[in-house]
């Protein structure tokens, strides 16, 4: 939902604001591919041609995809897709399991709480592992990565810029920086080339112990605790090796 909607007269305005704040060449060239998609919506056919090439995105990076039209009451069950949804929402969640560590790769919403389409919240908000801190980080390297997605398909890209509000506060040093961070995040990462394509790239490093929820670290500290308590099981003897009878020739 945009916090602060911008008219669409001043669309190229606010555009050129945020440009301005930007530091460098290359994340200026990114913010341009994004200002030169649609800033609206895709509708009837061509919002199903999107959906479809989201769900195909989908299928190729190895994530299944719930029956349709309403196979999932979870946005992601920690195997399937809720794939009645828009194309936006579907790339989103790719970018999810992209940037997810691999423990919550196969969690309910990706570990993060309730996504945009989990009707059973409260299974969602059982499964959240990561800190709040922690889960607004890694939301916004999603964010920007599913709008470069979106980029990538010939998708309205810029619709999502706007509705996730990279655009609040343009032309303030602050909206700047943190497009900046994030995108140089992603970059780092190698979610993202300097050219502003996403990649394959599936993160493979573990949450840190300060990012994790406490009732989380603390089943996970329960856990090593007793294997390190867990008693050595003894070696089973050898078995005895008997020496073939020798026999007596009468």
């Amino acid at each position: 939902m945009i916090l602060t909607p911008i008219p669409p007269e001043r669309l190229p305005e606010k555009l050129r604001q945020f440009r301005a704040g930007l530091a460098d060449a290359v994340t200026r060239g990114i913010l341009d591919l994004m200002a030169a998609t649609s800033p609206h919506r895709a509708v009837a056919v061509a919002a199903e041609l999107h959906r479809r090439q989201a769900l195909t995105l989908a299928r190729e990076f190895g994530m299944g995809v719930a029956a349709e039209p309403c196979g999932s009451w979870l946005s992601w069950d920690g195997e399937r897709l809720h794939a009645d949804t828009e194309a936006f929402v579907l790339v989103h969640e790719i970018a999810h399991f992209q940037l997810a560590s691999p423990a919550r790769r196969r969690v309910i919403d990706f570990g993060l709480g309730a996504g945009p389409d989990t009707l059973d919240r409260a299974a969602a908000e059982r499964g959240a592992m990561l800190t709040e801190l922690a889960g607004d980080r890694e939301e916004a390297m999603v964010s920007l990565l599913g709008i470069l997605w979106e980029v990538r398909l010939s998708h309205p890209a810029l619709a999502s810029f706007l509705d996730q509000n990279w655009l609040e506060g343009a032309g303030s040093e602050r909206a700047a920086a943190h497009f900046s961070t994030v995108l140089r995040r992603l970059r780092e990462g190698g979610f993202v080339s300097d050219a502003g394509r996403p990649t394959r790239h599936l993160r493979q490093d573990p949450d840190e112990a300060p990012e994790l929820r406490a009732a989380v670290r603390d089943v996970a500290a329960g856990r090593e605790t007793a294997s390190q308590e867990r008693p050595a099981i003894p070696p089973l003897p050898r078995t005895r090796q008997f020496a073939p009878e020798s026999s007596s020739v009468g």
